[in-house]
């Protein structure tokens, strides 16, 4: 009889535990993860090129693509060297930081005050997001990037600027997009917290210098000598311009705007198939959810200040960076985004949500729980039909 009690209690109290239905939804996206890492047994899109990359570093023949940073290639080469050269080797440390990426969006909207519901639905729309599920499935350089990214926003809310800093380098060192997260972190203090700008300062200039005195150190991992790390900055933004909508002609290619107007959806793989599409449930409402969030900001709301900064650091540059250097781009690029439009619709949900349990009777109040359950259920339906697991 006291055992039974002791279980009530127990479970009682894993079920009010704030982290149980973050834990539980970790669990269910490694559990899909892993459930279609050894398909295909082929390399996956550019997986061609990193993966053959990390072999290559593996056997001592320095890199095949030296215009991208080496943290992120060496992850894989490391997966490949723990689990050998084959799909899981490949592709482990991805599902890994996809995880851990869910984990910590979800830390970043509790510090940014949202509740505890809000933070959920956002959550839950990030980790069955048929984008970033995508992503964190191929052996690719992004998911890296933007795990350090949101290392960097939760360091940074936590008011541990120097480490913030240390994490946008080396979001930069898996992939240079990864240093978009600093605009973003910059915005919302500019906005929010402009008396610490010794603290910002110092952030502005740990990043930079971690990601210049951490690469010589990695490229001597990847080419077996010191290498000199503004050359390779040089090198790799020389190599990666040469790529314009001029001299290359792919079926998949896509400015920006077209991410949100008319998105190009990309096929990895065929069969399961690896779509780089944006879930239909979360592109329909980009340009709903941050106008809301404009709505928001305007109330000194915390969280749409951060969702705009952030939004206005991964997408709105790219418009400019595209116009003035011709650079190719792709759908996937707003993967970094996805997370932003996120906490738009987490704020919205959870005020529909409000009204279905505030209010006793009424339409509006069946209204508001028949909008939110419908659009979690068609998200769940869109993630089913995109995604590589139930294909």
């Amino acid at each position: 009889m006291v055992n039974a009690v002791k279980l009530k209690q127990g479970l009682r109290w894993i079920w009010g535990w704030e982290y149980f239905w973050l834990c539980l939804l970790v669990v269910l996206v490694l559990a899909l993860h892993f459930s279609t890492i050894m398909q295909p047994t082929q390399l996956v899109f550019d997986e061609q090129y990193y993966v053959e990359d990390a072999r290559s570093i593996l056997q001592g023949q320095d890199t095949l693509y030296p215009e991208h940073p080496p943290l992120g290639k060496l992850t894989i080469a490391a997966g490949i060297l723990l689990f050998g050269d084959n799909p899981l080797g490949w592709r482990f440390f991805s599902v890994i930081f996809g995880a851990l990426g869910i984990a910590l969006f979800y830390l970043i909207c509790r510090k940014l005050a949202m509740s505890k519901e809000a933070t959920f639905l956002a959550t839950f729309l990030l980790a069955v997001e048929n984008l970033t599920f995508v992503q964190a499935s191929v052996a690719m350089l992004d998911v890296y990037s933007l795990t350090f990214m949101l290392g960097s926003f939760l360091l940074y809310l936590q008011g541990r600027y120097k480490l913030s800093g240390v994490s946008v380098g080396l979001g930069g060192l898996a992939k240079l997009s990864g240093a978009l997260a600093f605009p973003a972190i910059f915005l919302h203090w500019l906005f929010t917290r402009r008396a610490n700008f010794r603290r910002i300062f110092t952030m502005m200039l740990l990043a930079p210098i971690s990601f210049l005195a951490l690469m010589p150190l990695f490229d001597f991992a990847v080419w077996g000598r010191w290498l000199n790390p503004i050359t390779r900055v040089e090198t790799m933004l020389s190599l990666s311009g040469r790529l314009t909508f001029a001299n290359t002609d792919y079926v998949a290619l896509s400015r920006p705007w077209d991410w949100i107007l008319r998105p190009e959806v990309m096929t990895y793989w065929g069969e399961p198939h690896y779509i780089a599409a944006i879930s239909f449930t979360i592109w329909a409402l980009i340009i709903p959810s941050v106008l809301y969030m404009v709505f928001r900001a305007a109330r000194s709301n915390d969280a749409a200040i951060f969702g705009l900064s952030w939004f206005a650091s991964t997408y709105l540059l790219w418009i400019p960076v595209s116009c003035i250097t011709d650079r190719i781009s792709f759908v996937y690029y707003f993967y970094p985004t996805v997370g932003a439009i996120c906490i738009g619709l987490g704020l919205g949900l959870s005020q529909l949500w409000g009204i279905w349990q505030t209010r006793r009777t009424g339409k509006l109040r069946w209204v508001a729980g028949v909008a939110v359950s419908g659009y979690l259920l068609l998200h769940i339906i869109v993630f089913v039909i995109l995604s590589p697991v139930f294909s």
